[in-house]
């Protein structure tokens, strides 16, 4: 008996060792993916420290290289996204809940860093800033053949044959890093970017006739990509690296693939700093130091190549040339030549002018839910959520003010339309009247999400021109849709009318997330969870118009 009872306490023991083995990743170690894809960690078995990492979204594509990390350095690894900006924000807020940043580019440790807790700072890959233009496109504008310039790419797009893809410049490193070599250029080369240069009405016509071809925006360089795989674009802007992963899945898809173009006097690079945000806590600096070593190694670097990225000084190693393909456009033979860093003030007041006035305008319509269920609470943050947007000095303070010749439309409803509000002259007067009546709506009824899209999008259709704006519906809503109005009515009338208008969705309370992205889906969009941080996914969706 007593030899049956250890018999079974040694089976319970195997048992216990197996699912902690198995929940834990054991020595090969685990990776989850937060589903809204904005974290993801690496975890070692017996790991006894974790380090948090805030990263640029450019960085998914290396997650295989730091769960390898994780495994061999015995490092947990949790690894949060978020766009230049809001890096930036954070590390001049103390960066308490991180030990760890990787922007894209040092530009934003620099302007970022004002407490000076950054150390061990290092570049672990360089990718510069490019064109992605459809192959025949290019070779029609005749940017095949080398030595393009800004002002080649100005002409193309006044002379409306290309419009492309690009992120905000003021939300992330892509869209700010080729804003500033289009202004560097355009003010034709001089040591530096000065502030006389953003005042001269020449250097701002320019720069906003190049910036009216944007098409399409975003606030993040990964989900651009991903919006130009999904959609039927003639060119975008992004990392070289980012590039070259689009043309990897477009040649498997059988489709053209883009041809990069560097602008030779207006080239920016982002140089992938990784740097410790010392907190005092040796243990996490020594757990850091690994992954730094790791990612610096011939190993890593090589794996971090074979994803486009370039390292070391040599750039591109011969065994990985195929990566790197010239009949893509990818020169790894020049000299890459950026384009200096302005002065720290310039370089702020460059990225408010680009806000307020230099960027194609935005048309927002934002449907909001008012049902019975958001009484309360819900209601409470969402009035929150939108004063940060409408009342310009939050605004502001994200760089999300509203554009000369903006449009903020209001639709409130439940299972009906309550009211429909439009300011078209944004000015901040106007747009805290229009915070006040958000303010003062009341709640109740049930809930129809695809009645208001519907109503948003026949606004758009029947009252503007779009190709003057950057349109977008932002359905923020607490509950399943239940109304009389169904995903296929709306998905006819986006059809008929046949305009390239997202609707992107804010996913709060018991909203249904498979409605929400069968609506991102038609429409090249995506859903934002604002569940614990509601008034963050306004902020962020903002970022994407």
């Amino acid at each position: 008996m007593i030899l049956k009872k250890r018999k079974t306490k040694g089976c319970l023991l195997l048992l216990l060792v197996f699912l902690v083995c198995c929940l834990g990743g054991c020595s090969s170690g685990g990776r989850q993916q937060n589903g809204d894809g904005k974290s993801a960690s690496f975890s070692s078995f017996g790991a006894s420290e974790t380090v948090r990492i805030l990263s640029g979204s450019e960085n998914r594509e290396l997650e295989q290289i730091l769960q390898d990390c994780a495994k061999k350095e015995h490092v947990n690894i949790e690894i949060t996204y978020q766009g230049s900006v809001d890096i930036m924000r954070t590390l001049q807020e103390g960066a308490q809940d991180y030990d760890a940043v990787w922007p894209a580019s040092s530009l934003w440790i620099s302007l970022g860093d004002t407490e000076h807790l950054i150390k061990h700072a290092q570049s672990v890959s360089t990718t510069p800033v490019v064109f992605g233009i459809r192959k025949s496109l290019a070779k029609e504008l005749g940017f095949t053949d080398g030595g393009t310039t800004v002002a080649d790419i100005l002409a193309a797009i006044r002379e409306k044959k290309m419009t492309f893809c690009m992120t905000s410049a003021t939300q992330s490193n892509s869209g700010a890093s080729a804003y500033i070599g289009f202004l560097y250029a355009l003010s034709g080369e001089k040591d530096t970017l000065t502030e006389e240069d953003l005042q001269n009405e020449t250097v701002q016509e320019e720069v906003k006739s190049l910036l009216s071809g944007i098409d399409r925006s975003s606030g993040s360089s990964e989900w651009l990509k991903d919006l130009f795989l999904s959609g039927d674009y003639d060119a975008m802007v992004n990392y070289e690296c980012l590039i070259i992963s689009t043309n990897q899945e477009l040649e498997r898809q059988g489709r053209e693939p883009l041809y990069v173009v560097y602008p030779q006097d207006g080239l920016s690079i982002a140089d992938s700093p990784l740097g410790y945000v010392d907190h005092g806590d040796s243990g996490k600096e020594e757990a850091f130091l690994k992954i730094q070593d790791y990612l610096l190694s011939d190993e890593a670097q090589d794996a971090i190549q074979r994803t486009g990225r370039r390292t070391g000084y040599a750039g591109v190693s011969e065994e990985n040339s195929d990566i790197f393909r010239t009949d893509w456009g990818v020169d790894t033979e020049r000299i890459l030549t950026a384009v200096p860093t302005p002065a720290a003030d310039v370089l702020m007041d460059a990225l408010d002018l680009y806000q307020t006035r230099f960027k194609k305008p935005s048309l927002n319509v934002y449907c909001l839910d008012f049902s019975g269920s958001m009484e309360g609470e819900g209601n409470e943050q969402l009035v929150e959520a939108m004063s940060q947007i409408l009342l310009q000095d939050n605004a502001k303070k994200n760089l999300l003010q509203a554009t000369e010749g903006e449009v903020n439309i209001v639709i409130t409803f439940c299972d009906t339309i309550i009211q429909v509000y439009q300011v078209t002259d944004s000015s901040p007067q106007n747009l805290e009247k229009l915070y006040d009546e958000i303010r003062n709506e009341y709640c109740g009824g049930g809930t129809d999400i695809y009645l208001a899209a519907e109503e948003g999008l026949s606004l758009i259709a029947d009252g503007y021109n779009v190709s003057d704006y950057t349109p977008a519906i932002i359905l923020m809503t607490d509950g399943m849709s239940n109304g009389s109005e169904t995903f296929d009515d709306f998905a006819a009338r986006y059809r008929e009318i046949g305009l390239d208008v997202p609707v992107f969705s804010i996913l709060f309370g018991d909203a249904e997330r498979e409605q929400l992205e069968e609506l991102a889906e038609l429409t090249n969009a995506r859903v934002f969870d604002g569940r614990e941080d509601l008034i963050g996914a306004f902020r962020s969706v903002k970022g994407y118009n």
